[in-house]
């Protein structure tokens, strides 16, 4: 990264694509200093070399691939919501209360389960300093999973000696709750729970292994997934006991209203181009809503895609042109072409 002009040694980002289903590159995640970049001065860019412009190129390329977390209205109402049932479940020792955000794809889940857990933490250091806790964990629901690959996240998670083939589930499930107890931990975040599936045997299994986790840790568990609600996560006796103590917050497309012209501006202010005509984006709000569906992840993506073109071919601006040849997901561009 270049921050005051000065490239990083390293460039490429590396340690910040370590994955945060592990302790060390969850903390790396908690850690990281938001993505920042200075745009040289017109004559010193000018005068750059070419070994000194690739460099400097690579940096603003790693600045781009990473850029800003917008602060949207869900990550603001899953952070908010999330703290408060912490708060609540601080004393309760039986039937907490947990969170699920359920939507679509590509509208904001992961990302605001995961600043939920940055902000959580941050604030756990600044209440015990210099205290060695785990104060959040973030796993992923295995797809086609069981109780004992669901267990074994958790112990990955922890950098637990591998899971050995004579070990049983409940030997697993032991040795982590024992680690987080020690450890202080008080939210775990169960990202992709739509692989969770009530329907099948082994569905059924891994809901009563993961409500073993439930009461046997005493922390808030705050899940995610596509459209859980649609697709028999509440169905049942297992999954009226979910419906019963969590807290659901839906996710949805942005329409066309004030918060998706500010999200434009955040994403336009946080470029780093050399040409850009400030105002471009914003300008194009109603085409943007309809390229991407109002999908902050399509939106994303989109504006960063044709930034980093913009940075290979030298153009330098993101023009209406440069986005009609920047392709975004599949399914927002068959929404696009749907409305036309």
């Amino acid at each position: 990264m270049v921050v005051n002009g000065e490239p990083d040694s390293e460039p490429g980002l590396g340690d910040r694509r370590d994955p945060p289903t592990t302790l060390q590159g969850w903390r790396r995640f908690v850690d990281a200093e938001p993505a920042s970049f200075e745009l040289l001065p017109e004559v010193q860019w000018a005068a750059l070399n070419p070994a000194e412009r690739i460099a400097y190129d690579e940096a603003r390329i790693d600045y781009h691939s990473e850029m800003v977390i917008v602060a949207t209205s869900i990550v603001r109402q899953v952070t908010q919501q999330g703290r408060l049932l912490t708060m609540l479940n601080r004393r309760e020792s039986s039937a907490r209360r947990g969170l699920i955000v359920s939507g679509a794809w590509t509208t904001g889940k992961s990302t605001a389960l995961k600043q939920l857990g940055r902000t959580h933490e941050l604030m756990v250091r600044q209440r015990f300093p210099g205290q060695d806790r785990i104060p959040v964990v973030y796993v992923t629901t295995p797809p086609k999973g069981s109780p004992r690959k669901l267990a074994a996240e958790f112990a990955r998670f922890l950098g637990l000696p591998p899971v050995k083939p004579r070990f049983n589930t409940t030997d697993i499930a032991d040795a982590v709750c024992q680690v987080l107890i020690e450890a202080r931990c008080d939210l775990v975040l169960v990202d992709e729970i739509h692989n969770l599936n009530l329907a099948t045997a082994a569905g059924e299994d891994m809901s009563d292994h993961l409500k073993y986790f439930t009461e046997h840790l005493p922390a808030t568990f705050v899940y995610a997934g596509i459209n859980v609600e649609r697709n028999g996560l509440f169905t049942g006796v297992r999954g009226k006991q979910i419906a019963g103590r969590c807290v659901l917050i839906k996710t949805a497309a942005f329409p066309y209203r004030t918060e998706w012209k500010s999200l434009i501006a955040t994403l336009e202010g946080a470029l780093r181009l050399h040409r850009h005509e400030p105002g471009t984006l914003t300008r194009l709000d109603r085409y943007l809503h309809k390229r991407t569906g109002g999908m902050i992840g399509s939106l994303s993506h989109l504006v960063r895609a044709a930034a980093l073109t913009a940075i290979d071919t030298g153009a330098e601006a993101i023009t209406r042109e440069l986005l009609d040849g920047t392709p975004v997901d599949y399914a927002a561009e068959s929404d696009s072409q749907g409305a036309a």
